[in-house]
């Protein structure tokens, strides 16, 4: 997995270092690679890893850049939807009561005949991991180097042939 928490302070000063030209490249580039990521990960939710229902979970997906110097970051989250983490990461739901929320009763098909009821009493469930997220990243972290270090490179020339 992509990973530079292990390096994070050598990581720091070095960029810290870096002319603020190279610094506001890095930045911009790490924005663009943001995007990219976010959007990989609305296509594992389009059927390569779980199949559309609502849709919900793939309008969740988000992308932010924060902070500045060696505390820029760039993150790709879910946000308010709570079943993302358990699809994530798999999980077991607890036994719950289901109740009716747009009517009087529950219905649904038994045996092809219909039922109804006031509530339903469910057993929960274990949800099997389906990493949406961490897929896209791993897929991701070699392309993602190689861009953000690219875009330093190039800040670098054009800051070196600026000068010259």
């Amino acid at each position: 997995m992509f990973n530079v928490s292990d390096n994070i302070d050598a990581v720091g000063r070095g960029f810290d270092a870096m002319p603020a030209v190279v610094q506001a490249a890095v930045r911009d580039k790490i924005a663009l690679v943001a995007s990219a990521l976010e959007s990989r990960v609305r296509a594992k939710l389009s059927g390569e890893v779980l199949q559309i229902r609502s849709g919900a979970l793939a309008r969740s997906i988000a992308s932010d850049v924060a902070g500045g110097g060696e505390e820029t970051y760039a993150r790709v989250f879910s946000q308010g939807v709570k079943y993302a983490a358990i699809q994530e990461y798999g999980g077991q739901t607890p036994p719950h009561e289901i109740l009716p929320v747009k009517a009087k009763a529950l219905a649904f098909m038994i045996g092809g005949k219909p039922v109804f009821a006031a509530s339903v009493k469910h057993p929960g469930s274990r949800i099997p991991p389906r990493p949406y997220l961490r897929l896209a990243l791993d897929e991701a972290a070699a392309e993602m180097t190689q861009t953000l270090g690219q875009a330093a490179v190039d800040a670098v020339r054009r800051q070196v042939g600026g000068a010259a």
